[in-house]
């Protein structure tokens, strides 16, 4: 019921915009209002831009107190077809809607801003919107509660918060909705923890977030309630203090029964009333988290803000190779259950990896396998006296012992043979050495020719001898019959271009009219796409048309130049445009016999007047 009021109001206001006829851009900002805004409850913003069928560009700074975020944008154009005394009019209408999310932490009365929109190199600017937020109830059939595992911790060490909502088993719960300031802040990377329960669901927390939700049967304050609770891994991005703030969550509860005004519900319900809700809300304590910055002491040159225990190995094929060759480098990272912080390791940085290989500047994307976020490059050795790829180092915080410590890849031994470098003699095989690693030379190379008349064989070609031989008989007689036979098939039923026009131009009056006297049997709608399909139809035939491009306008020009006789051409192009015109109007269409009865005199009048 929410979704259909919903479009009722979005339909309203763009019936307004169709009445202008100007193709002047216009925005406009829109809130849905179908129900009643509560506290901490996202709703929906539009921007509807009138005229234009792409998106803008716009400046929501003005709404930056109200989180907004983007929920998806949708090209609504469309065609609008009219019929005034017969006369079809068409009209592009173009319009495109951008669509966030809000939301508003205090009730009352409340005034959103204008938004600035860029598009097309001109400046655009919305209406204010009015609101009334509402402050939900407060009931004790719900509780809240989001705690987080550390109080204290370092610059991108992660820390758990965990959600926990409590409904009571007695309660009637609609739809709930979370407001966690937390997984909008720009303080923490948001990392999904381990999922521990197989039967947790995936849940929308918002236009952007969603959760993997567990719900189970607890006793909580000496009562029965239902726990819906997931975690979040925050990870921080600054040392400080941060204040997160009140988390909190409003729920629809069932608080009675109503008479239903939907005359539906009130002749097929069995009680002929439905269920009223009312939003209550519940707050979490305010948390605060406070951020120690990583110390400078003994911080190593790679460091680059890991935090916790990581490990690193790498591993390479081929590892025999001659200079110049592709040697795949695999490195893998894990040892964390949040790898998102950690980024492409830097190979430029390893002083004896940069200078004895090439590597390209390229970089694949990283994987994640088995817990462990996997990165590969390729690498060429640049000289044959590189005996191992180095170890490559990786740098991170030990929240438990306090200090900085630098794990390493054990180093890859490898065989790198130099690369030779082709001689005459190598191709034409005199001197028997090895080509590189994997290709020998022949030893009689190009050098190992024979000469004189007795390696020839006489390939002499005869068509005498061709001819008469049995098997190049019946090689060339085949396709001689089969070109003889269709020679004379063509000569027998040769049918030119000309005739088969000729033809279609003789029978296109008596084809039109059997179809139109078959139109009786369909319904309405089909009955009219008939009708305009046939008369395009029997001009195009007639006349040697693309039937499928032809206009009303086009049949009057082409029947009142064979003819000369625009009164009949007019006739024609009145009917087939009025036809068309009613399979897009909005009523059913309508069709009768007199309308079949003249567009077939009038196929015809013009059959028997052309002069083509």
């Amino acid at each position: 019921m929410k979704n259909v009021k919903f479009i009722i109001a979005i339909v309203t206001l763009l019936s307004m915009f169709s009445a202008s006829a100007s193709a002047q851009v216009q925005v406009v900002a829109q809130v849905d209002k179908s129900e009643d805004i509560y506290v901490g409850q996202s709703f929906r913003y539009l921007i509807i831009i009138d005229g234009d069928n792409k998106a803008g560009q716009v400046d929501l700074s003005p709404l930056a107190q109200y989180n907004p975020q983007s929920t998806g944008n949708q090209d609504i154009s469309q065609t609008s077809t009219t019929i005034i005394n017969n006369k079809v009019s068409r009209k592009d209408i173009k319009r495109y809607v951008m669509s966030y999310s809000l939301t508003v932490n205090r009730p009352g009365q409340i005034q959103l801003p204008p938004v600035t929109i860029a598009l097309d190199g001109s400046q655009y600017q919305t209406n204010p919107v009015q609101l009334n937020i509402l402050k939900p109830g407060i009931t004790d059939k719900l509780d809240f509660d989001v705690v987080l595992s550390e109080q204290k911790c370092y610059v991108g060490q992660p820390v758990i918060m965990t959600v926990k909502f409590y409904v009571s088993a007695s309660a009637d719960v609609g739809e709930f909705q979370f407001n966690l300031p937390a997984l909008t802040s720009d303080s923490f990377y948001i990392e999904e923890p381990e999922i521990s329960d197989p039967q947790a669901k995936l849940y929308r927390l918002n236009s952007t977030t969603t959760a993997h939700v567990s719900q189970r049967a607890v006793e909580h304050k000496g009562e029965s309630f239902i726990l819906v609770s997931f975690n979040k891994v925050l990870i921080p991005r600054q040392a400080g203090r941060i204040d997160i703030g009140t988390s909190s969550v409003s729920a629809a509860l069932a608080v009675g029964q109503v008479r239903s005004r939907d005359p539906f519900l009130d002749n097929f319900s069995f009680f002929g009333s439905q269920k009223k809700y009312q939003r209550f809300a519940v707050n979490s304590q305010p948390l605060n988290l406070l951020v120690l910055p990583l110390p400078e002491q003994g911080k190593p040159e790679g460091f680059y803000g890991l935090v916790g225990r990581y490990t690193i190995e790498a591993s390479a094929t081929p590892t025999k190779v001659s200079v110049g060759d592709p040697i795949t480098l695999t490195i893998k990272i894990g040892g964390s259950r949040y790898l998102k912080p950690v980024q492409w390791p830097r190979l430029d940085e390893v002083a004896v990896l940069e200078r004895n290989f090439k590597f390209p500047s390229q970089k694949a994307s990283p994987t994640i396998q088995d817990n462990m976020k996997v990165f590969t490059q390729t690498i060429r050795a640049n000289n044959d006296k590189i005996t191992q790829i180095p170890s490559i180092p990786l740098a991170f915080f030990d929240v438990d012992k306090g200090i900085y410590v630098e794990s390493q890849t054990a180093p890859i031994e490898l065989e790198v043979a130099p690369t030779k470098i082709l001689t005459n003699a190598d191709l034409e095989g005199i001197d028997p050495t090895y080509v590189n690693r994997q290709i020998e030379a022949i030893k009689k190379g190009i050098s190992a020719n024979y000469e004189g008349p007795d390696v020839l064989t006489n390939q002499t070609f005869s068509p005498l001898v061709v001819m008469v031989s049995p098997g190049y008989m019946v090689f060339w007689s085949v396709p001689l019959v089969v070109l003889v036979t269709s020679s004379l098939v063509k000569l027998i039923t040769h049918t030119s271009p000309e005739k088969l026009a000729y033809k279609r131009r003789r029978q296109a009056a008596g084809k039109a009219v059997k179809q139109l006297k078959k139109i009786s049997g369909l319904n309405p709608k089909e009955r009219q796409e008939l009708l305009v399909s046939t008369m395009k139809q029997y001009i195009g035939e007639r006349f040697d048309k693309v039937a499928g491009s032809l206009t009303a306008d086009d049949c009057y020009q082409k029947v009142a130049s064979v003819m000369h006789d625009t009164q009949t051409a007019e006739k024609y192009r009145d009917t087939l445009a009025k036809c068309e015109a009613s399979r897009y109007a909005s009523a059913e269409a309508s069709e009768d016999s007199g309308q079949v009865t003249e567009v077939i005199k009038l196929i015809k009048t013009i059959e028997k007047n052309s002069k083509e």
